[in-house]
């Protein structure tokens, strides 16, 4: 072949600048650093991260789960609130392998875009350490991904994945869940990372103002109120007494994740007057002429987590989760029944 004559190109000229991307390394390197566990063995800067399981377990047994953030995203794009996507990225994860009984021991995450904004990046992350604090996992490495023409000038996708480690015999399968348990719901901080698909069609057919006021605060910053982190508060309640099962209240609400963890012929039943629905579903129910039955099989609804115990355990569980910060509310009971698992719900909101 002849040498061509026209000018060199580098991959800047393609679009991926090598120098951010190692500019976002050096950035984040404190991020992750204080997420650190003593399990780490070698985290971010490495082709692969290392983790030795924690002494303590006796026969461990790893749980792994993966998740991202949705169409939330889309609001984050269109109104900079890059600062708390990353907790809920870690949250979705966390809190599903949570439901098994795990103790979360790290966290991966993959952030892809078109171009890369050092600044940008960096909050995304500063919020993912941040949820690995409050999960109390190890950020201990991920992928950041520059690909021209994948992506929407300004738009992202975020992916991440947690594991895990809980004792065989203390599995969380709710095979131990009977008629007469009691549940008890976590309150959710908003609609986390769920439902935002209807959401946003709602702020469009609607043409809503999310800065005008609501309750005190901006629409949007009800909207990207991020996801809770229910793991401190239920492992401490693991070591203090026995739970039955655990269902994140996630896609498809309480009428989808609840039926989940119970075992063929015991039914739930949910009085809906149980704990007080806050004002954000209230108003995503008018402003979008929701039907009742469709806002339980989206929304959360204002529960974030379910937690099934003995009824002997139920006050005491109470009292120890109010210990750790959260506001708990005893929904109903399990009963039998006959075939698969399913809510019933009794009452009104």
């Amino acid at each position: 072949m002849q040498p061509s004559s026209s000018p060199s190109l580098s991959y800047r000229d393609a679009g991926v600048d090598i120098d951010a991307g190692d500019a976002l390394v050096q950035r984040i390197k404190p991020f992750a650093r204080r997420t650190l566990r003593p399990e780490v063995l070698a985290g971010i800067g490495g082709f692969g991260a290392l983790c030795a399981l924690p002494h303590k377990y006796r026969e461990p047994v790893l749980v792994a789960g993966t998740d991202g953030v949705g169409t939330k995203l889309k609001l984050a794009f269109a109104y900079d609130r890059h600062d708390t996507i990353g907790i809920d990225l870690v949250a979705m994860s966390v809190n599903d392998i949570l439901v098994q009984g795990a103790e979360p021991l790290f966290f991966l995450d993959y952030f892809a875009c078109g171009k890369l904004e050092v600044e940008v990046g960096a909050r995304i992350v500063a919020g993912i350490a941040e949820g690995c604090a409050l999960a109390g996992c190890a950020l201990i490495g991920g992928e950041t991904a520059e690909m021209p023409g994948m992506y929407p000038q300004g738009e992202y996708d975020l992916a991440g994945f947690a594991v895990g480690v809980v004792e065989r015999a203390q599995i969380i399968d709710g095979r131990a869940i009977v008629a007469g348990d009691v549940l008890l719901g976590l309150a959710s901080s908003g609609a986390h990372s769920n439902g935002y698909s209807l959401i946003r069609r709602i702020l469009a057919e609607g043409k809503i103002d999310v800065q005008a006021d609501f309750h005190g605060q901006p629409l949007i910053e009800a909207l990207m109120a991020p996801t809770r982190i229910y793991v401190k508060p239920l492992l401490a309640l693991m070591q203090a007494l026995p739970v039955k099962g655990m269902a994140h209240i996630t896609g498809g609400g309480i009428t989808g994740n609840l039926p989940r963890i119970l075992p063929e012929g015991r039914l739930a039943r949910v009085a809906l007057d149980a704990w007080p629905r806050p004002a954000l579903f209230h108003w995503l129910q008018q402003a979008g002429n929701v039907s009742a039955e469709e806002m339980l099989r989206v929304f959360n609804c204002g529960i974030g987590m379910i937690v099934v115990v003995a009824a002997a355990d139920a006050d005491r569980a109470a009292a120890l989760l109010g210990e750790q910060g959260e506001t708990v509310y005893r929904l109903g009971s399990i009963i039998a029944g006959d075939g698969s698992p399913r809510v019933i719900y009794e009452g009104a909101a």
